[in-house]
């Protein structure tokens, strides 16, 4: 997929992770933005897979699941959703290795348990 398209893919994820931030705001548990931003996302015309399993390789050997990416959109863009305080820097590295060991470019990490939602919202390249 071209990167003009992953970005159009990129501003319907912001607007419609806005949107669900609006209507439920903060303060809930991860699941539930999850359920609700699949729902935005779809109603915006996008395929979206929620639970998808991701395979970890060890030296060129798939070992099973490992992982689970929250959202996956349009086959091509990975969203991890979280509803926490505080953003620990590992969930952006753990964004960064779903899009290795899944080969995509695109990433966001969305934090719903903010004030304002541009303060949770995060993109994350991968040899983009």
């Amino acid at each position: 997929m071209n990167k003009e398209r992953l970005n159009q893919i990129g501003s319907v994820i912001l607007d419609s992770a806005i949107t669900v931030h609006r209507e439920l705001g903060p303060g809930l548990l991860e699941s539930a933005y999850q359920l609700a931003l699949k729902r935005e996302l779809e109603l915006r015309g996008l395929h979206v897979l929620a639970n998808v399993p991701v395979q970890l390789i060890y030296k060129d050997q798939p070992l099973g699941k490992a992982y689970e990416i929250d959202l996956l959109v349009e086959g091509e863009v990975v969203i991890e959703n979280k509803s926490v305080e505080l953003v620990n820097p590992v969930f952006q590295f753990q964004v960064i290795t779903y899009l290795k060991l899944y080969n995509k470019q695109l990433g966001y990490l969305i934090n719903f348990n903010v004030p304002l939602l541009k303060d949770g919202f995060k993109r994350i390249v991968h040899n983009f």
